[in-house]
C-alpha cells in the first residue's frame, strides 16, 4: 500500500486526490478495505448529542461533494464532514491551485470552494449507507456579495438540515474574496441570526458550528467565542488554513498564494484553541490543523478540543494515518 501511495503522489495534486479516493471507492465496493487497512476498535464517545465511535473525523474539503462517504466511513473515522458546499455548482479558482510541500508536511491550496452544488450533495447524503455521523460544511458562491452571500448560507442550510447530523458555517476560507470579513461582530450577527431563526423553523436539533480563521487576533477570536457562547450555536471549529507562510523554509513556497495547512499550521491553530479554552472553557470545540500523528491528536484534545479532524495528514500519509492515530 505504501508503494501505491508513492505512485499516486507522482501525479499532479488534484489528480492524485481523485485517484486515491476512487481507488478507495473501488476497494470498498469489492469489500476489500479491511485487507489493506487495520480495523479500528470503537472508542465510543458522546458529544453534543452525537454518538461517535471515536473522536477522529475528516475535515471539510477531503470529500467536497459527498461522493466518497461510504468508503471514507469504512476506514474507521468516528465522523465525517463533507463540503464546503455552495448553493450553485462552481469550478473554483484557476489551476494550478494545489501545491504539495512534502518536505514541510504541508499543502497550500487556493481551490475556491469548487463543488457540484448543494443539490448534488443532498442526493449523495440521501444515498449514503454509512450509519455514522456526517456533518455538512456550508459556504457561499464566489460571486455572491452582502445580503446575497448571507442568503447563500441560508439556502444551503435549508437544503441540508434534514440530512446532516451537524452543520458547520464556514466563514474562514482565504480563497473566496471577502469571506473572512464575516469574522467581525456586526457581520457575524447578520449571518448567524437568520440561521438561528431557520434552525428553529426547521426544528433542526443537531449541533451548529462556526469554523474560524487562525489569522484573526486573539481579541477577535475571543469576541467570536463570546458571541457563540451567548447564541444558540453549539461551538467553534478551530481552525481553517492560514495565509501566513513565514514559517516555511523556502522563499519560493512563501510566495505561493493560498491557504497553508499541515505541520506548519499545527502550532498556530492549537494556540488559538488554547486561547479560547482558557477564556471560554465550557465552549465545545473541534480541533483541526496540522494533525499528523497520535501526539498531535492528543495535543489538540489536551488543548480543549472534544473532537479532532484531519485532512492534510490523510493526503500526505494516506489512510493508514487513521489506525496510527487511534492505536
Amino acid at each position: 500500500m505504501n508503494l501505491i501511495l508513492q505512485i499516486i503522489k507522482i501525479f499532479p495534486p488534484e489528480a492524485s486526490h481523485k485517484i486515491a479516493l476512487y481507488s478507495l471507492k473501488i476497494l470498498y465496493k469489492l469489500n476489500c478495505i479491511n485487507l489493506f487497512f487495520s480495523k479500528i476498535q470503537d472508542k465510543k464517545v458522546e458529544f453534543l448529542g452525537l454518538k461517535l465511535t471515536n473522536r477522529l473525523g475528516t475535515a471539510a474539503g477531503l470529500d467536497k461533494d459527498g461522493d466518497f462517504i461510504d468508503c471514507l466511513g469504512s476506514l474507521g473515522f468516528g465522523f465525517l464532514e463533507v463540503g464546503t458546499v455552495t448553493p450553485l455548482p462552481q469550478k473554483g479558482n484557476p489551476k494550478p491551485r494545489v501545491f504539495r510541500l512534502f518536505k514541510e508536511n504541508a499543502v497550500i491550496n487556493r481551490l475556491g470552494f469548487n463543488n457540484k452544488g448543494v443539490d448534488h450533495l443532498v442526493k449523495r447524503l440521501k444515498a449514503r449507507k454509512f450509519k455514522g455521523i456526517v456533518g455538512v460544511n456550508i459556504g457561499a458562491n464566489k460571486d455572491s456579495q452582502d445580503e446575497k452571500r448571507i442568503d447563500d448560507y441560508l439556502q444551503c442550510f435549508k437544503k441540508v438540515c434534514d440530512y446532516a447530523d451537524y452543520i458547520t458555517i464556514n466563514i474562514s476560507s482565504p480563497n473566496t474574496p471577502g469571506l473572512r470579513d464575516l469574522h467581525t461582530i456586526d457581520n457575524i450577527k447578520s449571518l448567524i441570526e437568520p440561521i438561528e431563526r431557520e434552525a428553529e423553523i426547521k426544528n433542526f436539533k443537531g449541533p451548529i458550528f462556526l469554523k474560524i480563521s487562525p489569522d484573526e487576533s486573539f481579541d477577535s477570536i475571543g469576541f467570536l467565542a463570546d458571541f457563540i457562547e451567548e447564541s444558540s450555536l453549539s461551538g467553534l471549529i478551530i481552525s481553517n488554513t492560514t495565509i501566513n507562510k513565514d514559517c516555511l523554509k523556502s522563499k519560493e513556497d512563501q510566495g505561493i498564494e493560498g491557504g497553508l495547512s499541515g505541520t506548519p499550521l499545527m502550532k498556530k491553530s492549537t494556540e488559538a484553541l488554547k486561547e479560547v479554552n482558557n477564556k471560554n472553557p465550557k465552549l465545545p470545540m473541534i480541533g483541526v490543523g496540522g494533525v499528523m500523528s497520535e501526539s498531535d491528536f492528543n495535543e489538540k484534545i489536551n488543548s480543549g478540543a472534544s473532537l479532532v479532524q484531519i485532512y492534510t495528514g490523510f493526503i500526505i500519509h494516506g489512510p493508514k494515518i487513521v489506525s496510527e492515530i487511534l492505536k
